[in-house]
C-alpha cells in the first residue's frame, strides 16, 4: 500500500507538470500569435458589426493582399494609440481609382480593372462621392472602410503619399476562421484539467500514505515506586 501512495505521488507530479506545460505553452503562443478587440465602429459594416469581438492573426504588412481585413496603428493620422479596422485595397504598385459605372453601379479600379466589392454596405462602392486616382508607392496599402459612407480611411488623407499607410503600420490580418484560436483554447482547457487531475492524484496519495501510517502507542506513565 505503500508503494500505491509514492505511485499516486509520482503520477500527481507528471500529470500536473503536464497540465502546466500545455496551458502554459498554449498562452504564450496565443499572446504571441494572435490579437483580439471588440470594433467600436460601424465603418466595417455589414460583415463587422459595433460591438463585434474581433480576433486578427499578428503578422506585418509585407503578407497582406488585396481584400484582406487589417487592424493597423498610426496614432498621428488617428488620433488614437489602439488599433484601427480596415480593408486592403491595392498594394505597392497598384493604381487605385473612383469610380467608374458598371452596369448601374459605380466600382472602384485597381489597374484599370472594375473590383467587384460584395462586402461593401449597400452596394456603395464611392459613399461620399470623392474621386481618387492614386499610384500606390512600394512598401505602402490603400485601404478603404467596407461602409463607405461613414469610414475615414485613405480617401481623406490625400495629402499623406495619396492616403496610403506603410506596411509597418499593419499589425495583424483579422482571421474569420476559428480553428486556430479554438485549438489554443482546447489546448488550455485540456493543461488546466491536467492540473486539476494532478492535484486529485496527489490528494489521493496523501490519503492513501496516511491511512497506511503506523500507529505509535502513547509513551506509558512513569511510575513512581515508594
Amino acid at each position: 500500500m505503500a508503494g500505491r501512495g509514492r505511485g499516486l505521488g509520482i503520477a500527481a507530479l507528471v500529470v500536473g507538470l503536464l497540465g502546466v506545460a500545455l496551458a502554459g505553452g498554449a498562452w504564450l503562443y496565443g499572446r504571441d500569435a494572435y490579437g483580439s478587440g471588440t470594433l467600436s465602429s460601424p465603418s466595417m459594416e455589414p460583415a463587422y458589426h459595433r460591438g463585434d469581438r474581433i480576433v486578427w492573426e499578428r503578422m506585418d504588412g509585407s503578407g497582406v493582399r488585396r481584400g484582406d481585413v487589417v487592424m493597423l496603428s498610426m496614432p498621428g493620422r488617428y488620433g488614437t494609440d489602439g488599433v484601427v479596422m480596415q480593408r486592403v485595397i491595392g498594394v505597392g504598385g497598384d493604381r487605385v481609382a473612383c469610380c467608374t459605372t458598371a452596369g448601374n453601379e459605380a466600382r472602384v479600379t485597381v489597374n484599370g480593372r472594375p473590383v467587384t466589392e460584395p462586402y461593401v454596405y449597400a452596394g456603395d462602392a464611392d459613399g461620399v462621392n470623392r474621386s481618387y486616382d492614386v499610384k500606390v508607392p512600394e512598401g505602402r496599402l490603400f485601404l478603404l472602410g467596407d461602409r463607405r459612407s461613414d469610414a475615414r480611411d485613405s480617401r481623406f488623407f490625400a495629402s499623406d503619399h495619396g492616403g496610403t499607410v506603410p506596411v509597418d503600420a499593419v499589425r495583424g490580418r483579422v482571421t474569420d476562421g476559428r480553428t486556430g484560436p479554438a485549438l489554443l483554447g482546447t489546448a488550455l482547457l485540456a493543461g488546466g484539467a491536467l492540473v486539476l487531475a494532478g492535484g486529485g492524484l496527489g490528494i489521493a496519495s496523501l490519503v492513501v500514505r496516511r491511512r497506511r501510517a503506523p500507529v505509535v502507542p502513547p509513551a506509558p506513565w512513569p511510575v513512581r515506586h515508594r
